[in-house]
């Protein structure tokens, strides 16, 4: 073959290969039986939560520690005045505001979604707000254990080693306006007594506050290295606590 009849051949050839390329191609673009495409994104779900907001230091975890009673199977509901004074009001029966959420004007399934909300965080009682413009604010409260008001925890055995003690536990999240609070109990203290008993552990501990419910109590701590005391007045225990 000649030198020209061979240069016509490989340009044939070259434009089959561009052809077939670039069917192969629009095929992969098509869905078809047997083809193979990226996933397309799943719809995202229809908001649920109006986009909730939880309170500082009111996570699952702490809410789970603190809570009177296990989750209702549904939350009390009813319409609210002023967010700030019902948590006022209720927080003086031991409910705690652990999160807030807001639902457009636009969504007509607000308060079903709210409901479905106040179960999902184990909320004791979800509260309307309407707003003039017509947007739902709604908040939910869990009513909490607060003869103390703070969670602790047992001593890990490198604490006690180095403290030189056998027992005591440590103060974990301190809820704001509680005795554990108002005594200036702060996260990371160590608790060693409890009017002057030595205090073994956690249940140790949860035995001797239970025990002086609705009296003060002194504990002796340390914090920072110094050893130090604080006077903390407990409230009444709950029915449910």
């Amino acid at each position: 073959m000649n030198p020209t009849a061979r240069r016509a051949r490989l340009a044939v050839n070259a434009l089959r290969f561009v052809a077939f390329a670039g069917a192969l191609l629009l095929a992969g673009c098509a869905a078809g039986p047997g083809t193979v495409n990226a996933p397309s994104p799943r719809p995202l779900p229809p908001a649920e939560t109006g986009n909730y907001q939880t309170e500082p230091g009111r996570d699952a975890a702490i809410v789970a520690d603190l809570r009177a009673a296990p989750p209702p199977t549904q939350p009390e509901s009813g319409e609210g005045r002023s967010l700030a004074a019902d948590e006022k009001r209720l927080r003086a029966q031991s409910y705690m505001h652990i999160g807030t959420s807001h639902f457009p004007a636009s969504d007509t399934e607000a308060r079903a979604k709210a409901a479905r909300q106040g179960r999902s965080v184990g909320a004791d009682r979800v509260i309307f707000y309407p707003a003039p413009a017509g947007d739902l604010v709604v908040a939910y409260y869990v009513r909490f254990k607060l003869p103390f008001g703070a969670t602790f925890r047992d001593l890990r055995p490198a604490e006690m080693s180095e403290l030189g003690t056998g027992g005591g536990v440590a103060i974990g999240s301190v809820v704001d306006d509680s005795p554990a609070s108002r005594a200036n109990l702060l996260t990371g203290d160590i608790v060693l007594k409890c009017d002057g008993k030595a205090i073994i552990d956690r249940a140790d501990f949860q035995s001797k506050l239970r025990a002086k419910a609705g009296h003060p109590v002194t504990l002796t701590i340390v914090r920072n290295g110094e050893t130090i005391q604080r006077v903390v007045r407990l409230g009444a225990m709950t029915n449910a606590g």
